[in-house]
């Protein structure tokens, strides 16, 4: 099992949020930014910050550090490293179900990430065979997207997806993202795609509009 940061907004929590974070950072990188969503509307989440395994990275010189996958080269698209994919899927849908096992209902469970961890959030959320509360999508882009025709879930057609990027954006050019974006609403998904004045990072305007996403997707499980 992948280690976590754990954070629970109230006791016995009847939704949970997994969020993954970028390359070279770890499980407490987006701990700080949950006061700032203000979910006090919500129903309890548990926040899981899980970290990735150290790898090296070729993009940066085969440098050791904490990743989800290998990134080959700058294009992103290129010669994507789809055994590391599967593989940290594989370990981070063991979380999600470890959620259901807690008491967790599939569909009050979101998954996050931002650019690696996004591109995860949307790998996973696509094809999980049970239906998720949703998908945030930040900074990143669709990994494997060629193999989604034929690997994607009918449970998760209609999963609401909120993805934003940076209109600055030098890691992950905006045109990658919103060709990502384009492919999904071809294929009949329910996007909605925000724009920001900011690099590759995250931003007071882009938190406000994530705390109202989720709190129209989580809303329904407050009892």
């Amino acid at each position: 099992m992948l280690p976590c940061v754990e954070l629970e907004t109230s006791p016995n929590p009847s939704a949970a949020v997994i969020w993954l974070h970028g390359l070279g950072a770890d499980g407490n990188d987006f701990v700080p930014i949950i006061p700032e969503l203000h979910l006090e509307g919500c129903p309890g989440i548990r926040f899981i910050f899980p970290s990735a395994p150290s790898m090296p990275v070729t993009v940066n010189g085969g440098y050791v550090m904490p990743a989800w996958y290998d990134i080959i080269g700058r294009d992103l698209m290129d010669q994507e490293d789809a055994a590391g994919i599967h593989r940290s899927a594989a370990a981070i849908s063991e979380l999600i179900e470890r959620e259901a096992s807690r008491g967790i209902a599939y569909e009050n469970i979101v998954l996050a990430g931002f650019s690696q961890g996004c591109a995860m959030a949307l790998h996973i959320g696509l094809r999980f065979p049970h239906r998720l509360a949703g998908i945030i999508a930040l900074s990143g882009y669709l990994p494997l997207a060629i193999s989604l025709h034929t690997e994607k879930q009918a449970a998760n057609q209609k999963t609401p997806i909120f993805m934003a990027h940076g209109l600055y954006d030098a890691v992950v050019i905006p045109e990658r993202a919103e060709a990502s974006y384009a492919m999904l609403e071809k294929m009949g998904h329910q996007v909605s795609w925000h724009e920001y004045p900011m690099e590759h990072s995250v931003n007071h305007e882009e938190l406000m509009d994530i705390s109202r996403f989720l709190q129209s997707i989580l809303i329904k499980t407050k009892s």
